[in-house]
């Protein structure tokens, strides 16, 4: 039970956090921007090339090394996009939790002088990306199921590698060995948090399936079209929010199992005490331009 108070204390910093930075939301949009540039600059020449071939059977092995180092190539560079952005979140997260006032600018200054090791991370990404790949995509169905469970055994090892990147600017091995004797501290909030997180925005979600089933119901052909592109940029607005959510929610657990206690306050009393902070602050600058 203190696992799951912690974790809604965290998340609703980390909402608390979003709703005092909103400007954090551009983060998500520039990588998903940079994302499909990214896509489209790898597709095209894979698509015009016939390299997308080498995955039919008996393709020669020169041809389906070229396309595995495109896609690892592809890999590359499509997480160092994601994780160059997840660090510029979480860098204003930090800020925040600091009681600073952070701008989008401090945070990709935070990102720009992590390069190194956010190169290093994305490699290493890459590598264990491809071979969870080859794993799915070679093996009969239980090499699937082991692919997956390796994962997502993957996915928590490494939930707190950013924070430890741009806060400690360690190394990708040292941040992934930071981040695995901290999972003993994190593991609950990590959990319980992507599961809370993936129900919440799950349900919000809903509506606009329910919307695009009601205009595909009805059979009005331009009422269809308008409530499907309705619903769709609700859901990306709602995918927006959700992963910025979850990077500054990363900052936050960091920040909680990273601390110390030694002064008989925990972290989230000092997250806590620095939104207060700010809007104690933010009131009174208001109060003093009303006066004015």
């Amino acid at each position: 039970m203190g696992k799951v108070t912690n974790t809604w204390s965290l998340m609703g910093a980390s909402w608390e956090i979003l709703k005092k930075d909103k400007e954090m939301i551009i983060f998500p949009v520039l990588s998903s921007i940079a994302c499909l540039i990214v896509m489209a600059s790898f597709a095209y020449p894979i698509y015009m090339t016939g390299q997308w071939r080498v995955l039919a059977a008996n393709a020669p092995s020169a041809d389906e090394f070229s396309f595995y180092l495109a896609l690892f190539l592809f890999y590359f560079c499509n997480y160092f996009v994601i994780v160059f952005f997840n660090a510029g979140i979480v860098a204003c997260a930090t800020i925040r939790i600091g009681g600073g006032d952070p701008t989008v600018l401090d945070g990709l200054k935070a990102a720009s002088n992590r390069v190194a090791p956010i190169v290093g991370w994305a490699l290493l990404l890459s590598t264990v990306g491809l071979f969870l790949r080859l794993i799915g995509s070679r093996s009969l169905r239980g090499g699937r199921i082991v692919a997956g469970l390796l994962g997502v055994s993957w996915s928590i090892a490494s939930f707190l590698v950013v924070p430890i990147l741009v806060v400690e600017g360690k190394g990708p091995f040292a941040a992934l060995s930071e981040s695995v004797s901290l999972l003993k501290k994190s593991w609950g909030e990590q959990l319980i948090g992507n599961f809370s997180f993936g129900l919440v925005f799950f349900l919000l979600s809903l509506p606009a399936f329910l919307v695009i089933g009601l205009a595909v119901y009805a059979g009005v052909g331009y009422l269809t079209i308008f409530f499907a592109i309705l619903a769709g940029e609700y859901l990306v607005a709602l995918s927006v929010v959700q992963s910025t959510l979850h990077s500054i929610f990363q900052a936050a657990v960091y920040s909680h199992v990273h601390s110390g206690t030694e002064s008989g306050r925990s972290q989230l009393d000092d997250i806590r005490d620095a939104l207060q902070l700010y809007a104690i602050k933010n009131d009174a600058k208001t109060g003093v331009e009303k006066l004015a």
